[in-house]
């Protein structure tokens, strides 16, 4: 597994203000956004091209195009929603598709109560969108769920992570092409899961339900 910690001044500026308690919805949302395109030019590095001749005004020209099959971008719901826009704007021709899922209070184990994926994602390349990466229950779930379907290289970008959850992630992926980017890795989780410092629930903070 690699990691990439995206310690530019400018994310971690769009991070503090999104870390500050009194930042409204409207302004976090608008942050998240554009904090996500700054890290997907990294999620993307790797993505795969081809070759392709342009004609200019003056000659042809040599270039790169965006390999067919299109990357896929799966949103876990509800707070990945609002890393998507961010996303997209950097990579407009990538399909979209969507996982939904939900804490099983008895196994304390992520179920995916929902899903809008490709049926065949044989030689795909996919970004998971999940602003936090806490205890990596959900991530490793949403990983799994896409390699079986056929996945070949899975990019999770998050807002911030814990070691934690960096951890379980390696050590449940051995072997997976899987690559995690983050804005920031925080000092470690508290004993209800959350990430210290962190920001608090990305989700309610995203919608205002807090």
């Amino acid at each position: 597994m690699r990691v990439h910690v995206a310690d530019h001044p400018l994310i971690t500026h769009k991070l503090t203000v999104l870390r500050d308690a009194t930042t409204p919805s409207p302004t976090f949302r608008a942050l998240a956004e554009e904090l996500v395109t700054l890290l997907a030019y990294e999620a993307t590095r790797g993505v795969r091209v081809e070759e392709v001749v342009v004609t200019t005004p003056v000659a042809q020209a040599k270039g790169l195009a965006i390999s067919s099959p299109r990357p896929l971008v799966v949103p876990i719901l509800r707070a990945g929603l609002g890393m998507l826009e961010g996303m997209v704007k950097l990579v407009p021709t990538a399909e979209v598709g969507f996982l939904g899922m939900v804490r099983n209070e008895e196994t304390l184990q992520p179920d995916i109560y929902a899903e809008r994926l490709p049926d065949d994602l044989s030689n795909r390349q996919c970004f998971v969108l999940d602003p936090m990466l806490a205890t990596g229950g959900s991530l490793i779930a949403a990983i799994d769920y896409l390699f079986a379907r056929g996945a070949v290289d899975v990019t999770c970008v998050c807002l911030i992570a814990a070691p934690e959850g960096l951890a379980a992630v390696e050590a449940a992926t051995a072997g997976r092409e899987v690559t995690i980017v983050v804005g920031a890795l925080d000092e470690k989780l508290n004993e209800l899961g959350y990430i210290v410092p962190g920001l608090g629930d990305a989700g309610d903070r995203l919608y205002g339900t807090v």
